[in-house]
Parts: structure tokens; sequence; C-alpha cells
């Protein structure tokens, strides 16, 4: 799939400048020096797409690589040209918009050791992540894959990569993953791992300890995915937008809440997102853009927003006609006001301005994002933010206790129907007790009635016998009792 990589919000001179970095729509927040932006800031119209004049050799276009902003330059490391995997460093000057190239080194486990001119292995699907006057580089695919995700580190300022030490049970190694800054963490997800394996793991790197935990999660997490977009809100919220699979692509929002680490699926309102993969994602107070990507069956134009504290779609605009990929510059400046999320109600509302490095039709790009601040915050503003926070915060608490209440009268219903259930069940089993009982002496009853016929039979045989002796005994009697005839002579007188 092709990749969308990053969206950099950066301020003009007169401003406090703050950068979010999006790498495959990994969001990170950083604070950055005053940039002029003379090019960006001659756009003049709003929510459209304009292409920004660049100067210095173009970067080889490509897809899956990785992007970071620290002070006034923008960091590309990696991807993907032709099929082939990168390592080079471009960076491009915010001041100047114009290009060049990094001859980066690797230090070894000696501070003092610089093996020559090499840089990291080349890779694709990675991240970078600034981290102070540093970037961190995580995951990504390299021809020689190795069992468990590494940790690099680029310091701008020397040129030199090196590798951190961590520690914990570390991820398989992976690519397509997201990796997001929530405060002093890194939270990694889903990616495609050894063997294309999908995956949908959550793993949290502390980066004051540099311990990796891996937490247990309640709810239904997302499907196994890689090439989605990420972001934080509120300093408290992961959201997970879209990806793909090895068959389909994504459309759904999932959301984590990152203190009780239980995932939902946020109800939507506005458009329909279409399914996309390998986009873009960067926010904008609390409002979160999507652009680029595409799904199987074409690259999707539509760069859309979602208000993060309502969960409204919309479309901002679209850009057509997108050319394989190239290493142009393009900027969208936002017409969209936006609130502050509740962790971060000292910052001034923004508007921003995003630029974009286009790489392929399904949006494989560099965004980078100028937020023109008002200075201050009106305290009334502020305090109906704050409100409006508490009053989000209060709701959500109340609907959570209406889920227990209703999972708790679910729970003493299924008791009792259990109970109603083992009552059922023991009048069943005595009842069939008491029918085998009968049965059996059913059985002995027709039992003793054979053999009471058979003796009343033999008691008649008995009479039947009985008589006939006796008749018998009677004769015999009788002939005993009578005279013998005479035996008489004939006389004859004549």
């Amino acid at each position: 799939m092709a990749s969308a990589k990053v969206s950099h919000p950066v301020k003009s001179a007169s401003e406090e400048s703050k950068v979010l970095v999006v790498e495959n729509g990994k969001m990170v927040d950083v604070q950055d020096k005053e940039i002029t932006m003379e090019g960006l800031c001659s756009i003049s119209s709003y929510d459209q797409w304009a292409r920004i004049p660049v100067s210095g050799p173009l970067p080889k276009p490509r897809y899956k690589h990785a992007a970071a902003v620290v002070q006034e330059k923008m960091y590309v490391f990696g991807g993907n040209h032709n099929g082939r995997y990168l390592g080079d460093m471009q960076v491009l000057d915010f001041k100047s918009l114009s290009w060049s190239k990094l001859e980066a080194k690797i230090q070894s486990e000696e501070p003092s050791d610089l093996t020559g001119t090499a840089s990291l292995p080349p890779c694709a699907g990675h991240a970078l992540v600034p981290w102070g006057n540093k970037i961190l580089c995580l995951a990504g695919h390299t021809r020689e894959p190795t069992e468990s995700l590494s940790v690099k580190e680029f310091d701008p300022q020397t040129c030199t990569w090196s590798t951190l030490r961590t520690y914990g049970r570390s991820p398989s190694s992976c690519g397509g993953q997201s990796v997001t800054l929530v405060g002093g963490t890194l939270v990694v997800f889903g990616g495609e791992g050894d063997g294309r394996s999908l995956l949908n793991d959550l793993h949290v790197l502390d980066l004051e300890t540099m311990t990796w935990d891996e937490f247990e999660t309640t709810g239904t997490p997302p499907s196994p995915r890689s090439e989605h977009a990420a972001a934080c809100y509120a300093d408290r919220y992961l959201l997970i937008f879209g990806g793909g699979s090895h068959s389909t692509c994504f459309s759904d929002l999932h959301l984590l809440d990152m203190q009780t680490m239980e995932w939902s699926r946020p109800e939507h309102q506005g458009i329909t997102p279409e399914p996309r993969a390998g986009h873009a994602g960067v926010t904008v107070g609390e409002n979160w853009f999507i652009t680029g990507g595409g799904n199987n069956k074409k690259g999707v134009p539509e760069t859309l927003v979602l208000n993060m504290s309502t969960f409204v779609w919309s479309v901002v605009t679209g850009l057509e006609g997108r050319a394989p990929p190239t290493s142009e510059i393009y900027a969208l400046k936002s017409s969209r006001k936006s609130g502050v999320p509740s962790g971060q109600l000292n910052e001034p509302e923004t508007n921003g301005l995003a630029s974009v490095a286009e790489n392929s039709s399904r949006g494989v790009i560099f965004e980078i994002e100028e937020l023109q601040d008002e200075k201050t915050i009106k305290r009334a503003d502020t305090s109906k933010t704050l409100l409006q926070a508490v009053k989000g915060e209060k709701s959500h608490i109340e609907e959570k206790l209406d889920q227990e209440e209703l999972q708790s009268s679910r729970l003493k219903q299924e008791l009792a129907n259990v109970e109603t259930k083992n009552e059922l069940d023991l009048v069943r089993n005595q009842l069939s007790a008491e029918e085998a009982r009968a049965s059996q002496l059913e059985n002995e009853i027709s039992d003793l009635q054979q053999r009471l016929q058979k003796m009343e039979t033999l008691e008649k045989e008995s009479e039947s016998l009985r008589l006939e002796k006796d008749a018998e005994s009677d004769d015999s009697s009788s002939g005993s009792n009578q005279r013998p005839a005479d035996k008489g002579f004939w006389r004859w007188n004549g």
C-alpha cells in the first residue's frame, strides 16, 4: 500500500511555533523556534491545496518514508523507491524552502568512535519522532529483519546515529505500525510483522526510563492492520483510523482511553469516510486532518477533518489527478478555528496551514502545517472551554454509571434466572427419580401378578387332582361292600 507520511504545523516569525509530526498517521507535538515562512504565508486562499516552489536537489520520489521536524527543518529518512528500500537523510529548510542531503554517521558504543559516513540500513514503514533536539527512529522493514524492535537516535547537530538501550520486553520487529507520542511515552500499535503477519498489539515505551510495557486492555481492539493513522487527543485518548489488511482497507474509528486502557468505537456523525490505508494525519487543536491514502479500488482524493470532541467528519477539499510519486510540496491553509483539548487549555486557539510533498496517486506526501495562533485567549473563552470539558467529563462519568447500573441489573436478572433454572433442574431430577421408582414398582407388581396367576393355576390343578383322587377312592370303597353273585347250577327235572 502507498503511504502518506508527515504533517507539521509551524508558525510565522511573529509567533511561538508548535510542530505536530505525523509519519504514516503517527502524530507527535514538539515546540519549535521561530520560522520565517514567506513562501507558505503567501497563500491567500483557504481550504485548497497549493503547490509551493522549492529549490535544491529534490529527493528521490518515495513512499513509506518517515519525517520529523526539529527547529527549522524537516528531516526525511528512508522509504521505498521503485521497490527498493532507501537509507538517505534528506532535509527541507523552512527558511529557504530548499532541499539538501545529509551524510550521516553511525556512532558505535564508544562515543568517540564514528564509523565513517555510513548511515542506517535502508528501511521503509518506520517512524521518526522528534524528542527534544534529537530524533528517534523506530521499527520499519529492512532487507535483514531483526527479531525485536530497536530504537535509534539521530542527532541533527552532529549528524550521527546511535542505538539506544531499552529495558523490558521489546515488541517484535514490524513495519507500517503507528507510533504516537502521549506525554512522555511512545505508544506503538499494530503493523505488519515477520512473515507478513498483521498485528493489533499495543506497546508503550517510557521515554524517561526507556522501559517497554505491554498493557492489558479491555473492550474490543481494532482488528489487525497496518498503514493506519493514529492521533492523541487531550493527552489522554488514542484514536486509530483506517488502515488495511492483505485483502481489504478499513474506514473504522477506534478510541483507547489511556487512563482506563479501554477500547471503544465512538459513534461518529457527518460524512462516512471511504476506506483508506497509507494516509497521513495531523491534529490542529481538536481537529484531526486526514489526507492521501487509498484502497483496493483507487486513491482517495478527499482531505477530511474529524472534530475529535464531537466525532463529526467533514470534507475539506480534494486533490485530483495525482501523478506517480514526485517530490513536490503542497500546502493547505485551513479556515477552521479550533478549540483546544481539555488537556491543553493553556495553549492558544489555532487554525492551520498545511503543506504537502506529494508522493503518489494514493497520497504519498509530506505535510507541513503552519499555525497562526491568536496571542491570547480571553478568560471567558477559557472558562467556557473548561466548563465544556467538565460537562463532557461529567456526562462521560454518568454514562459509565448508567452502563454499570445496567450491567448490574443484567447480572441480577441472570443470577435469578440461574437460581430458577437450578430449582427447575432439582425438581426435574426429583421427578425423574420418582418416575424411576414408579416404573420399578410397576415392574414388581407385574411380576407379582404373573406369579399369582401361576399360583392360581397350580391351585386349580391341585384341586382337580384332589377331586379325581377322591372319586377313585369312593369307587374303590363301594366295590368292597357288595356280595359276590351266586354260582348256581341249572337243574333239569325231566
